[in-house]
């Protein structure tokens, strides 16, 4: 009596022949690992240096009227953030802003105006050291240009506030970003290039003369590639880990989530993979349609630098982008304590994305 045909053993040996396949294409090894890797490498250095980086914001209730506020907002080395006050304190805590400036007015008295500083223990001591520098010297000025007959127009209170915090290094924003582009790149490039491939070699072809049915071979090829790159995420959460103290704040379950959060990216952008191999006319279209897709994520879905440091008419778009809400769980999970049920609105997004992608995959796929 023969034996039934197991449609799952097929696909586990597809998946197999074509995951060896992508270990033996340098390209795909390089644009999974090497380029990740070579940007943590470089960010991770640069992280240790003790760089100087001057945010402030004001203490919530203060007077905006005040000559001297109007004076420290113009300074060019000192940017000020204007956050709610929740926000403000949890940027202090990770270090983000260097200090809250409070500003108080004395009543009759000399100095006109007091300076607290309120700081927090993620804050580098040399950083504030510069922010207590520059201020000083714009009061400086201020006495000689105004008020020269004044013994000071304004003092910096010498006792510096300081509340708990937890470094936030270069380390934790850049990884992220770099591991959400690496899923991006693999999920389009990797997907598009793969079964755009197989349709002109006419693989797809012969394997129709199999009895593997059409919904195996695709997930048989897509298990390979998730495969593949669910390694290259171990691999790029490790180096962070051991080599650059990238921060996984609950240990192993950190980990695993994050495995997760990869997991669910990759299955979104791969969607996009599909589209393009599906549009694509010859081979040589794939590059510039990818690209679409994926350049503008790379430089706008905060994988090097925070989006708010673009124009406001330009973050909705950005709050748009797949890759945006991507990164910003992976950061909330690793550095922030969050789980995955507290990143609802991230993956909600993600999720609508995935139906869009594979509704119009749909649409356009070709097998022959």
């Amino acid at each position: 009596m023969l034996k039934s045909y197991s449609q799952l053993k097929a696909m586990l040996a597809i998946a197999r022949a074509s995951l060896i396949a992508i270990f033996r294409s340098p390209s795909a090894v390089v644009f999974s690992f090497a380029f990740p890797l070579i940007f943590i490498l470089v960010f991770g250095f640069f992280s240790g240096g003790g760089q100087v980086s001057l945010r402030a914001a004001f203490a919530p209730g203060t007077d905006t009227s005040y000559y001297l506020y109007k004076v420290i907002q113009t300074i060019p080395g000192i940017r000020i953030v204007e956050k709610p006050e929740i926000e403000i304190r949890e940027d202090l805590e990770k270090g983000r802003l260097t200090a809250i400036i409070s500003l108080e007015k004395n009543q009759g008295e000399s100095p006109a105006y007091t300076i607290n500083l309120k700081s927090s223990e993620a804050v580098s001591p040399q950083n504030l050291q510069v922010l207590r520098s520059i201020l000083e010297s714009v009061i400086k000025d201020l006495d000689h240009q105004k008020y020269p007959d004044a013994p000071t127009y304004a003092r910096i209170d010498n006792k510096v506030e300081k509340i708990p915090g937890r470094t936030y290094r270069p380390i934790d924003f850049i990884l992220p970003g770099q591991l959400g582009f690496s899923l991006l790149s693999a999920g389009v490039f990797g997907v598009a290039f793969l079964f755009f491939s197989l349709r002109q070699t006419l693989v797809l072809k012969r394997f129709f003369a199999t009895p593997v049915t059409r919904t195996f071979i695709v997930l048989g090829e897509g298990l390979s590639r998730v495969t593949f790159q669910m390694i290259t995420a171990v691999v790029i959460l490790v180096v962070g880990y051991f080599f650059f103290h990238f921060t996984l704040i609950y240990g192993w379950l950190t980990f695993f989530e994050l495995l997760v959060l990869s997991f669910l990216g990759l299955v979104v952008f791969m969607s996009f993979g599909f589209i393009v191999s599906g549009i694509a006319k010859h081979e040589s279209t794939i590059p510039p349609l990818a690209n679409i897709v994926t350049l503008p994520q790379f430089l706008l879905a905060g994988t090097f630098f925070p989006i708010d440091n673009f124009p406001n008419w330009l973050q909705p778009f950005c709050n748009l982008l797949p890759l945006t809400h991507l990164n910003d769980a992976m950061r909330n999970v690793a550095f922030e304590g969050m789980h995955l049920y507290d990143c609802g609105k991230q993956l909600g997004i993600l999720g609508l994305w995935a139906v869009i992608g594979y509704v119009a995959a749909v649409k356009v796929f070709k097998w022959e």
